[in-house]
């Protein structure tokens, strides 16, 4: 039987989540400012994922341009062109895919690029699809080659060419697929080959969230998790979330856990500062790693620059980490700077680690590491 449209059931024996194996470990290791989420916590953000293109907040763009694509494949009793979502994790690419098989009123069937590592296991999923079905890949840009060659010919002909047997006695035979919609999520839209990109109809891409939309977010997550909230706590808690829904949802549990135990039941400004301090989230979102970057950057190393390599010693923590799950906000936010010699503090670093910047030709240290 087919899962329920929109209801996000796994394909059976495959990983549908961007939160398991190496990312999923990450966010367990960086905790709540982490857009990477865990299996587990994939299941708590399932009751507070919107169902419908309409209760979706926020990416106005893409909804819109969505909703032209999927009123236009109704109105034409077809299955939509093939879509890419990308953009930083925690904006909703998942939920997004659900509510395009909710909108199609069409099964869903989800997997991810690192559980489908050879042709065969692409080519099972394709032949039991069933028409009009609506296919999701996570994290597209980690199929398997041979996997990827494969999806090239279903996407375009609806059809793939199941290989039986070995060496001089293989034979060929063509598999004709019934039409279907696969829908791709991608962090990394740089690293998808052009002949897969090309095949996609539409391609939509997310951007981080206002701090209004976010409140907004809050709220309507407080009233399915039945606490009620204040709209200063909910104002809190959105300027502390990097722009990512996946973020606020988090903190709004975690500061709902510290008022159920030390409050009042009730989510108000107190309890939010309070829960956020004791999780370490300061007023710009920063946690503990981002703010050690930061001191070590001005404190150890003057300011810079400094390598990457040497900066994550410095912290104590992989360089990966670093470069991947820090360094991409702190940017973002001016509050560190990459250039060709290293890693530099800008004057918001002195600024939010509270000292005083070095005057203009005062000795820095020289670069190290790896930049």
């Amino acid at each position: 039987m087919s899962p329920a449209p929109g209801t996000g059931a796994f394909e059976s024996g495959l990983s549908a989540s961007t939160g398991t194996g190496e990312a999923g470990e990450r966010a367990g290791e960086r905790g709540v400012t982490s857009a990477e989420s865990s299996a587990l916590e994939r299941a708590a953000e399932a009751a507070l994922r919107p169902r419908r293109l309409a209760e979706f907040v926020g990416q106005q763009v893409v909804r819109e341009q969505l909703s032209l694509v999927l009123d236009a494949a109704a109105a034409r009793g077809r299955a939509p062109e093939h879509m890419l979502l990308s953009g930083p994790p925690g904006l909703g690419k998942t939920t997004l895919a659900m509510i395009i098989a909710a909108e199609l009123n069409a099964p869903l069937r989800i997997t991810s690029g690192p559980a489908v590592q050879h042709a065969g296991d692409l080519a099972a999923i394709l032949s039991s699809l069933e028409e009009g079905e609506v296919l999701f890949i996570d994290e597209i840009h980690r199929l398997a080659r041979p996997a990827e060659e494969m999806l090239y010919m279903a996407m375009e002909d609806f059809r793939v060419d199941v290989v039986v047997g070995k060496g001089v006695g293989a034979t060929s035979i063509p598999l004709e697929l019934p039409p279907f919609t696969a829908v791709g999520a991608t962090t990394r839209a740089g690293l998808l080959p052009s002949p897969l990109r090309d095949r996609f109809g539409f391609t939509g891409h997310l951007d981080y969230y206002r701090p209004a939309e976010l409140e907004t977010v809050i709220t309507r997550s407080a009233a399915r998790l039945e606490v009620e909230i204040d709209a200063e706590a909910a104002a809190e808690i959105a300027g502390r979330c990097r722009g990512t829904p996946r973020i606020a949802n988090r903190l709004l549990r975690r500061v709902r856990d510290w008022s159920q135990v030390r409050g009042s039941g009730r989510i108000d400004l107190e309890a939010a500062h309070a829960a956020l301090a004791v999780y370490e989230v300061d007023e710009r979102g920063l946690d503990r790693l981002d703010r050690a970057v930061l001191r070590a950057l001005c404190e150890r190393f003057a300011g810079g620059p400094v390598g990457l390599g040497t900066l994550a010693v410095a912290v104590g923590e992989e360089t990966e980490t670093v470069e991947t799950m820090v360094e991409p906000f702190l940017v973002r936010e001016g509050l560190i700077s990459r250039t060709p010699r290293g890693r530099i503090a800008t004057p918001a670093t002195w600024a939010h680690v509270g000292l005083a910047a070095p005057s203009p030709g005062a000795g820095t240290t020289p670069p190290l590491g790896r930049f």
